[in-house]
This record gives structure tokens, C-alpha cells and sequence, in this order.
């Protein structure tokens, strides 16, 4: 295992909860979210943001995660409101679900990327590649991501002409090939400008959500 140097918190006065989802650019299925109070002293040498993780090392962290884990809770959007109010506004929903689900609230928020919506009065700090910086954001990527792709593994099971179950509803070659010959299925996010030819997203970023 390789040590990381992900920072403990942010402010070590106040308590605070790591935000991320997943799933956002996906052609199919819910976003998730994950919010994860850490206690200051936590630390495990394979803690990371997720897409820097194998399969195995996500699941293996998960139930430490939930265990050690002063609080966490998960939030999802399925398909149908992500089309009706957008991603972006959907992935602030599943924050604010998953926010509302901790069974003890933070002072602070700390939120991965450059936007967020205020929730209720709780000060927040959006940070950039937070999920490669601080514990609680790593543990929130962790878990968002275990959870949807649990999710997407089920739905596989009766849509497996999709690959539901490899590429979790992101816009893979196969993913796109299935699309072209079986059509969109109920879970597939209408509002996106799907394209099925080799436009599709991809790059090292992208590979590593799908993996």
C-alpha cells in the first residue's frame, strides 16, 4: 500500500463533512452523493480519491469508511429529475439529500469542485480536486462511487445488452454500439446530447470512473 498525503481537515477547531458524487457525466442512471464526517485523527494509507483506486481497494475501504466514520450518509437523483431540473442541479440535490440523512451535523462543509448550493445555513468551502486533498472528500468519493456502482450492477441484470455492469452507464464504445441497436431504456438521462459515434467522452479522467 502506498502512503498518500491527503490533508486530515480543514479547519481542526470545527467538525466537518467531505462532499463528492458520481456519476455525473454518465449516459445512464442516477448521480450519487456521499457526505462523510471524519474523525480528525483518521487515517489509512490506501485513502484516496476514487478514480486513483482499483474496484478492489473502493470496497475495501468502504465499510472501514462506514465504521470509523463519525457520521456518513448517501443521497441519489435518478434519471427522471436529473432531466427535469439538469445535472448540475441534480448533483446538488443528492449533496443536499445525503447532508439531510447524517445522523449528527457538521459546522462545515467541504465541497468538492467550484460550485455548490448553499444548504440550509451551513458554511461551505468548494474545493478543486478537494477529493485528491482531504480525507473526508477521498471517503465521500469512496463511498458515492461504491454505492452508484452498486446500483448499476442491479440494473444490469436486466438490461445487460447496455454493459451495465463495465462501463456503469458512462458513454463507452460499447455503451454507445448498444444504444445504436436496442434504443434508450427508462434509465437513460433524455435531457443529454447523447452522440453514438467516437465523440463519446474519454481520456484517463473518464477510464478511471468507469473502472
Amino acid at each position: 500500500m502506498i502512503k498518500n498525503l491527503l490533508l486530515p481537515f480543514y479547519h481542526n477547531k470545527f467538525s466537518e463533512a467531505g462532499l463528492d458524487e458520481a456519476g455525473r457525466g454518465c449516459f445512464a442512471g442516477p448521480v450519487y452523493a456521499a457526505a462523510v464526517i471524519l474523525p480528525k485523527d483518521f487515517y489509512h494509507p490506501l485513502l484516496n480519491d476514487s478514480k486513483q483506486l482499483k474496484k478492489e481497494e473502493r470496497e475495501y475501504l468502504r465499510p472501514i469508511i462506514e465504521k470509523e466514520s463519525i457520521s456518513y450518509a448517501v443521497g441519489s437523483v435518478d434519471n427522471d429529475k436529473i432531466d427535469q431540473i439538469n445535472i448540475l442541479q441534480a448533483s446538488f440535490k443528492a449533496m443536499h439529500l445525503a447532508l439531510s440523512r447524517l445522523s449528527i451535523k457538521p459546522e462545515i462543509l467541504l465541497v468538492d469542485g467550484n460550485h455548490f448550493k448553499p444548504y440550509k445555513k451551513f458554511p461551505y468551502h468548494c474545493i478543486v480536486k478537494g477529493d485528491g486533498m482531504y480525507a473526508s472528500i477521498a471517503a465521500a468519493s469512496i463511498l458515492a462511487k461504491t454505492y452508484r456502482d452498486s446500483f448499476m450492477l442491479s440494473l444490469h441484470k436486466k438490461h445487460k445488452m447496455y454493459c451495465w455492469n463495465n462501463n456503469k452507464g458512462y458513454g463507452t464504445l460499447e455503451h454507445r454500439n448498444a444504444i445504436k441497436i436496442h434504443g434508450f431504456s427508462r434509465y437513460h438521462r433524455k435531457s443529454f446530447k447523447i452522440f453514438l459515434e467516437n465523440s463519446a467522452a474519454t481520456g484517463p479522467e473518464f477510464e478511471n470512473e468507469v473502472s
